[in-house]
């Protein structure tokens, strides 16, 4: 079977330095074995995703010397396709509308406190429909009682890591779904949701090994039951560790960490950069 990986960023800012670790993870690991390396752009977020930034990934990839297959899936060009598989796990009772906003489920939590998992229920048939009635906008949710209720083996859905996870996972991980609640599959102001999308495309371009991140370990327990309730190959994922500055923190758009485009402008060249980075 042919080795196939992807990067697959999101067009919300420019790339920086742990943007840049992780495609050159990927890319290396495929050109290891002579496999198959894809770009995917993830811009199913209209309200955050900007043209120029999109077209800043691939002026950035090209400058430090990756090579991908093209045309590059673009997310926002197939919402239909992710649309048709919520439709097939609505058939099956696996979604509920959930019409809460995120401060009404966020109500009684100390703002230190991080989020617990959302778990709730399909609303009364009468009052759904008032509610639809009058417009409300609501979320598409995954049922994680329906799931359990329907899929032969739940307890037993397992997912394969040859990298390490926050806490040192590799190997044969057994999958924690639970962890992540009954997640919003797609919603009004973005469409549809990350986790949906994700494993939709990873499937329908074939990919056998998804390469990210370690901050993104805890999506594929989520992930691994979407892929069982949608009859979806199973990828085998490397988690890596993730770079950090000088101040500790790990590089992020949110925190204005310095961009490839900064660094280029200051002089850096590409083969410094992949040489601080570890790549020849």
């Amino acid at each position: 079977m042919t080795f196939v990986t992807r990067f697959a960023p999101s067009p919300t800012g420019l790339l920086h330095r742990g943007h840049a670790f992780s495609a050159l993870t990927a890319f290396a690991a495929a050109r290891e074995v002579g496999g198959r390396f894809l770009l995917r752009i993830e811009d199913i977020d209209a309200t955050r995703c900007r043209p120029d930034y999109d077209a800043a990934i691939g002026e950035d990839l090209a400058w430090l010397g990756l090579a991908w297959e093209t045309p590059v899936r673009r997310q926002s060009r197939h919402l239909a396709e992710y649309h048709a598989a919520i439709e097939t796990l609505r058939e099956r009772g696996l979604v509920y509308r959930c019409f809460k906003t995120r401060k009404e489920i966020d109500i009684g939590r100390a703002p230190h406190e991080p989020a617990a998992p959302y778990v709730g229920a399909p609303l009364a048939a009468d009052e759904e429909a008032e509610r639809l009635a009058r417009g409300e906008p609501f979320a598409w949710r995954l049922s994680l009682a329906a799931a359990r209720a329907a899929l032969d083996g739940f307890e037993g859905l397992t997912f394969v890591e040859e990298g390490a996870g926050p806490d040192g996972e590799t190997g044969l991980i057994q999958a924690r779904p639970e962890t992540a609640g009954d997640i919003v599959l797609a919603r009004k102001d973005v469409g549809v949701a990350y986790h949906l999308a994700v494993v939709h495309d990873d499937a329908l371009q074939g990919v056998t090994h998804v390469i990210r991140g370690r901050d993104l370990f805890e999506a594929a327990h989520i992930q691994r039951l979407l892929q069982a309730l949608l009859d979806l190959p199973t990828p085998t994922y490397r988690h890596h560790g993730l770079l950090v500055g000088p101040d500790g923190k790990r590089y992020a758009k949110r925190d204005k960490a310095q961009t490839l485009r900064e660094l280029r402008t200051a002089g850096v060249s590409a083969g410094e950069l992949r040489a601080e980075l570890g790549f020849p």
